[in-house]
């Protein structure tokens, strides 16, 4: 009998016992193609030896310093290097554990550094709704599926939530995408004034939504607008690219593709490419120096924040992701993607939008292509095509309350950046058979 506590405690999950590339492989000798990264998190494979020799090399030297008493050359080295290729006006990287504790971390500064600014009444954050931020209780709050909020609703903080930028659902008959983009960030505008300008600290999106929408794209100009509005109110803005950044959407920072500069911007998954559990949360000078005359603390921190052997794996990823030319291989590798899922489920009766950007790409599944009536949720569509295509041998990401955390299917498709052509057909044939199976 176990002694683990698992995610569901009605299932029995193999044992995986190795890794091959874009492969796992579990105790039976079985192999599952890994379209997914996990959760968006591999996007080096899993037998990068690389990456797991600068692991041994750090854990030899220095495995562990806590950050009250030192820093370490590892976790330097990864703030410059994040800060060489980040978005314009970063400029100091605190490191975590993962993506829960960077957007934490990311809404207790955006909270400080108005208080150290010396106004206090800015404490409100809004976000979005079908966004997900995370899992600790202020990332929980600001995260907008009511499905993972509902039973800690008792729990969470107030923070105002607005429609997302979701034009497949959201964009009017005969409205331009452009013109829906503008329309959906008005909404920001209206809520900062309907709060109250000056009671308003931040405002937090995901680039490219993951999880909770399925590698929901935003509409032309959107964030360009969301940052005007922002600056407009002195909001600060907040991007939480934990799922969609560090080379997964096709350039290492997803903002980049909307022509957007964050004042906060959080990150994860593959920053340590699953080989160490590590995240950042990353502001800009400005921000920085706000804390420094001021307080000079930051009231936050974890035991493991900056580990040396995280970084060090952090350090070597991202090293990877830019000397080997693993983004534009990203980019290149998704528009292969892209193709094969148009040429297998464009036309398929269930199959209501394909999306998303990079090897970052969504399927919305529907009951009905015209009316884009959804599946009755009693139906458990998702869940079914996750079980079938791992049966299969590929591992996917489908997740139910597309639309509005209750209802709605989606598959969430992230492989390994290093992915092959052949590997292309093969996960895109294992997902048309599963899908064929359940629906």
């Amino acid at each position: 009998m176990s002694h683990i506590f698992p995610r569901n405690c009605r299932q029995s999950p193999p044992v995986a016992v190795g890794g091959d590339g874009c492969y796992l492989i579990d105790a039976s000798g079985k192999r599952y193609l890994d379209g997914s990264g996990g959760a968006a998190v591999s996007c080096l494979g899993h037998s990068d030896k690389a990456i797991v020799a600068a692991i041994k090399a750090q854990a030899d030297t220095l495995a562990f310093a806590h950050t009250g008493f030192f820093t370490s050359e590892p976790a330097e080295q990864l703030a410059d290097l994040l800060v060489a290729n980040a978005p314009t006006g970063i400029d100091r990287v605190y490191l975590v554990s993962g993506g829960s504790e960077a957007t934490e971390a990311a809404i207790k500064l955006a909270r400080q550094y108005w208080v150290e600014k010396g106004e206090p009444q800015r404490g409100k954050l809004i976000a979005r709704k079908q966004s997900y931020h995370g899992n600790t209780i202020g990332a929980l709050s600001a995260g907008g599926n009511e499905w993972r909020r509902a039973q800690f609703a008792p729990l969470l903080l107030d923070i105002s939530h607005i429609d997302p930028c979701y034009e497949y659902r959201l964009r009017q008959d005969g409205e331009s995408p452009e013109d829906y983009g503008l329309r959906a960030a008005q909404a920001l505008e209206d809520e900062i004034l309907r709060l109250g300008p000056d009671t308003v600290m931040a405002f937090m999106a995901e680039p490219v939504v993951g999880a909770t929408a399925g590698a929901v794209p935003p509409a032309p100009g959107y964030f360009k607008r969301i940052r005007e509005i922002c600056d407009r109110y002195g909001v600060l803005l907040i991007l939480d690219e934990v799922m969609c950044g560090m080379g997964r959407t096709g350039t290492l920072f997803a903002c980049e593709q909307d022509g957007v500069a964050p004042d906060i911007v959080c990150i994860a998954k593959g920053l340590g490419a699953g080989y160490q559990p590590i995240g950042a949360m990353l502001c800009t000078a400005e921000i920085y120096a706000a804390i420094e005359s001021g307080s000079g603390f930051f009231q936050h921190g974890h035991t493991y924040i900056g580990h040396p052997t995280a970084a060090a794996a952090g350090h070597a990823v991202v090293s990877a992701l830019l000397d080997r030319g693993l983004v534009q291989r990203a980019q290149q590798q998704g528009e292969k993607l892209a193709e094969r899922l148009y040429d297998r489920f464009c036309q398929h009766p269930h199959v209501g939008d394909l999306r998303g950007r990079g090897l970052f790409r969504g399927i919305e599944l529907v009951a009905d292509r015209d009316s884009k009536a959804p599946f009755d949720p009693s139906q458990g569509v998702a869940g079914k095509i996750k079980k079938a295509a791992f049966e299969q041998g590929l591992i996917c990401y489908p997740m139910s309350g597309t639309i509005d955390g209750r209802t709605g299917d989606h598959v969430l498709i992230a492989p390994p950046f290093i992915i092959e052509d052949a590997q292309l057909d093969e996960l895109t044939d294992k997902l048309g058979r599963a899908m064929d199976a359940v629906i």
